[in-house]
Parts: structure tokens; C-alpha cells; sequence
């Protein structure tokens, strides 16, 4: 074990380790942190807003640099749903906030109780790199509405973002509210041996369970939002123009690096081969008429570094020595990072591509015939993290949703869900643990504390010593209950 987790916090020489006085900072400021208002939490909340509209400019092009993202992408999926974000929690803080009175039963009668929300404290927040302002600065509003002072810890496989993340935070925050902490795996191993209030970790499940493990060692609350294989069904009514568009759109935005992108899609036998055309049409118009030409498209993103790169590239090649068929795509480019969209099928169950999570432009096509095929196969897995329906029978819709289990589900469209600010994001089991964004993410960051208030109680005529009479009340008491 690590010997910062050996010895008691106030036993250890703060001077020693940067990390740990930065942590003691936080730890006290989360004391005073207890009692700040509204207007105090939305101030810090602005600060980010302002911050992330501000540098729009500078994220985009950071964003460029790291991974080759497209300008209008990195605005959608890295500066719109922070500021969707930061204005939700602008509007809505003040009754998050406020106690939430419990009605009293009969055998609490002369009592009050309420729920009162407070910080959990020090929280330290592990983001990805695949969309590092979105998945560092949301839950940061979260903790900051909830009144937690954090470290956020971002990826260093985006370096440019990461260190503009730095110098935008410290431009607008004391440390003690906010600090960012850049490095590799041993710093987040350091890191993960402090005993925080709250740890929010976004990533693999893989490194879930580590981080899980760690926080154990203090019985630390955690927040996982992790991944795994999000499936698609394509039913045999479904519209498949809609369905090519939704999820060509899906499925490649970020070069399919993107925790809820599709990963393998059922489609009915009846409808295959007009639906595998149409995806091949949505391709084609979305990136040009000629795969060749891809490669040229400014709007298609790069896989985020070499090993990446290489590790989707494995999975193709694994999945085409076990039998599968290319139906477009295939193209690659290590030394630009460089893999098109491609279009597989006749997938064998063994193949690495149907065990592991793509994270990449790679999109197996698997047909059916009976719809309960599909919903046996997707139960035989770790529960996803989403799960997309494109059908028009309602009975058949409800009969996927019913019969499976995910962390979110979309009918008729992808990855939607992430941006509705009114719905709990997160996983189950495999996928995840606990729900972010709008209230949920407030929460995530809160205790919910029970007061209870005694005004003129009763229960006192229950107490010992057990007479005769305080055994009858006692009598009567559960009678009341039954």
C-alpha cells in the first residue's frame, strides 16, 4: 500500500508532498464551503461559463491540434453541452438546493423532518480523453453547485487541451476551489491514495474497477461513468433513411471514439440489405462519394494517438482473418492517425471486435430473424451503457426495453440522451455507477442529510422501564402500523 495511505493525513509532512498540502487546502476550504449560498455557487458556475465562451476559439483549436477534430464538432460536443450545463445549473440551483419537507406518518407525529442536501466535500474528478472540456468541466459544475472544492485530474494523451483546461482554471479560480493537476498513471495513482469525499471517474471499465478498489480503501463514494459495447437494433419496420443518418452520424462523429456511440448494430434479415445501402449512402454523404476522398474530409476526426490507432487497426485485421467481409471502409494511415469508416459483416462470435468495446470507426452489421436473438445475445453481455432502438411497433420497442438492461436507451435516434438535461446519464454495473448531469449531477456531488425535528413527540411513553401500561402502548403502536 502506499505509505500516504499508511499513516494518518495530519501525520504527514505536507512539505514533502505538493499534492497532499493542495489537498489539505481544499479540505478546509470545504468546511467553509458548507455554508455558501446560491448566489456564491452560481457565481463560481458563471466564472466557468464565461471561461468556456471566452476561450471557444482556443479549445477549438487545441481540440485540432490534439486529435484532429473538426471546428463545428469540437463546438458541439465540447462547448454546447458545457454551456447547456453551466445554464441549467444557473436556473435551477436555488431549488436543488432548498430542503425538501418529509411528510410526517402517524407514529412520527409531532416531529418535522426534511432532506437537506450538502457537500460531500474534497472531490476529485478523472476525466478522458476523448472529449476532455465536455467530460471535465460538466461534472466540475456539478461539484461547484453542490459546493465541493475539487481536483480535476485531465487525460495527458490530449496535452494541448489539458494544459489550456490548466491556465483557463487558474486564470478564474483560488486553488483551493479549483485545481487542475496534469501528468500520467502515477499521478493519478497518487491521487487516488488521498482520501477524498467524492471521486468522479469517466473511462474504462477496466480502469473503473482500479479506481473503485481506491476509493474503497478511505469508503469513498464514487461516481463511474465507464462504457462498453452499446447495440443497436434495426427492426424490420424501421425508417432507414433515418436510421442510416442517425447513426452514420453517431457512430463516426469523433472517429467513433465516444463512450455511447453505437458499437454493433442487429438488423432484420428482411431489411439488411436496403439498410446496409443506405449506410454506405450516409457515408458517402457525409464524407464524399468516394471513399478514397475521405481522408480529405474536414469533418472527420483522427483516432487520438498511435497506440489507439493500432489497437482499432488489430480488431479489423482480427475480424478479417476470422471471416468477416469489409463492405466499405479499410482505409488507414498510422502516421496520420488515419482510419476511415468502415462497414463490416458476417462477423464470427469470436472475433476480438464482438468482445471488446471499439472505441473506433469500426461498425460490425449483424442480421436477424426473430427478434428475441438480438435480446438474448445482448443480455449474454456486461449491461451496456445505451442501447438504440430504430423501429415503429411499439409493442416491439417495449418488448427490447422491457427485456434488457442499459443505462440510458434511444428510440429512433443516438446518443441524444447525453445532452437532455433533464435525464440521469450513467451506466449499470459494468457500464457504471451513479448518474451525472442537470439535478442528478448536483446530487452526485451531495449528501442527502435527513433532520429530523422533535416538537411534541410521544415516543417517550414507549421507553423502559417496561411496565405493563408501556408494554400496551407498545401493543397498540403496531397495531397503528398494520
Amino acid at each position: 500500500m502506499n505509505a500516504v495511505m499508511q499513516m494518518p493525513m495530519e501525520m504527514q509532512d505536507q512539505s514533502a508532498d505538493p499534492l497532499l498540502a493542495l489537498f489539505e487546502r481544499q479540505r478546509a476550504r470545504a468546511i467553509e464551503l458548507r455554508r455558501s449560498s446560491a448566489a456564491e455557487r452560481k457565481a463560481r458556475i458563471q466564472r466557468v461559463l464565461d471561461l468556456v465562451l471566452s476561450h471557444r476559439d482556443d479549445i477549438i483549436a487545441a481540440a485540432a491540434q490534439d486529435c484532429g477534430k473538426p471546428a463545428p464538432e469540437v463546438a458541439l460536443t465540447e462547448v454546447y453541452p458545457v454551456v447547456g450545463e453551466a445554464r441549467e445549473a444557473l436556473r435551477n440551483l436555488s431549488k436543488w438546493m432548498k430542503p425538501k419537507r418529509v411528510r410526517t406518518t402517524l407514529s412520527m407525529l409531532g416531529t418535522q423532518a426534511q432532506i437537506r442536501p450538502e457537500p460531500r466535500g474534497v472531490s476529485l474528478i478523472v476525466s478522458p480523453w476523448n472529449y476532455p472540456v465536455t467530460l471535465s468541466f460538466r461534472p466540475l459544475i456539478s461539484a461547484l453547485a453542490a459546493g465541493c472544492p475539487v481536483i480535476l485530474k485531465p487525460s495527458e494523451m490530449t496535452p494541448t487541451l489539458s494544459a489550456l483546461m490548466k491556465r483557463m482554471l487558474e486564470s478564474a479560480f483560488d486553488p483551493q476551489d479549483v485545481a487542475v493537476i496534469e501528468g500520467d498513471a502515477s499521478i493519478s495513482t497518487r491521487l487516488l491514495a488521498l482520501p477524498f469525499d467524492h471521486i468522479f471517474f469517466t473511462g474504462s471499465p477496466r480502469v473503473g474497477r482500479v479506481v473503485m478498489a481506491a476509493a474503497a480503501q478511505h469508503l469513498t463514494s464514487v461516481t463511474l461513468e465507464l462504457g462498453g459495447k452499446s447495440p443497436v437494433i434495426v427492426d424490420r419496420d424501421a425508417d432507414l433513411d433515418k436510421a442510416a443518418r442517425n447513426l452514420a452520424w453517431g457512430k463516426f462523429t469523433n472517429c467513433g471514439q465516444t463512450c455511447i456511440a453505437p458499437d454493433h448494430i442487429y438488423v432484420h434479415d428482411d431489411v439488411a440489405d436496403a439498410f446496409i445501402d443506405k449506410m454506405q449512402q450516409a457515408l458517402k454523404r457525409t464524407f464524399g462519394n468516394d471513399p478514397s476522398a475521405w481522408r480529405q474530409s474536414a469533418d472527420y476526426a483522427r483516432i487520438v494517438n498511435h497506440h489507439h490507432h493500432g489497437r482499432v487497426q488489430r480488431l479489423l485485421k482480427d475480424a478479417l482473418d476470422r471471416g468477416a467481409r469489409l463492405l466499405i471502409g479499410g482505409d488507414s494511415d498510422a502516421t496520420q492517425n488515419y482510419l476511415s469508416p468502415s462497414l463490416l459483416t458476417d462477423v464470427p462470435a469470436d472475433a476480438q471486435i464482438m468482445e471488446e468495446e471499439i472505441f473506433g470507426p469500426l461498425l460490425p452489421i449483424l442480421r436477424f430473424r426473430d427478434l428475441e436473438d438480438p435480446i438474448r445475445q445482448i443480455n449474454a453481455r456486461p449491461k451496456p451503457l445505451a442501447l438504440y432502438v430504430f423501429a415503429r411497433d411499439r409493442k416491439r420497442i417495449e418488448q427490447v426495453i422491457s427485456s434488457t438492461s442499459a443505462g440510458g436507451t434511444v428510440v429512433n435516434h443516438v446518443v441524444l440522451h447525453f445532452l437532455h438535461p433533464h435525464l440521469p446519464f450513467g451506466g449499470v454495473n459494468n457500464s457504471g455507477l451513479g448518474s451525472s448531469h442537470g439535478e442528478f449531477g448536483f446530487r452526485a456531488f451531495s449528501h442527502e442529510r435527513s433532520v429530523l425535528i422533535e416538537k411534541h413527540s410521544t415516543t417517550h411513553m414507549l421507553f423502559p422501564p417496561y411496565t405493563g401500561f408501556v408494554r400496551r402502548m407498545i401493543d397498540i403502536a403496531i397495531r397503528w402500523l398494520t
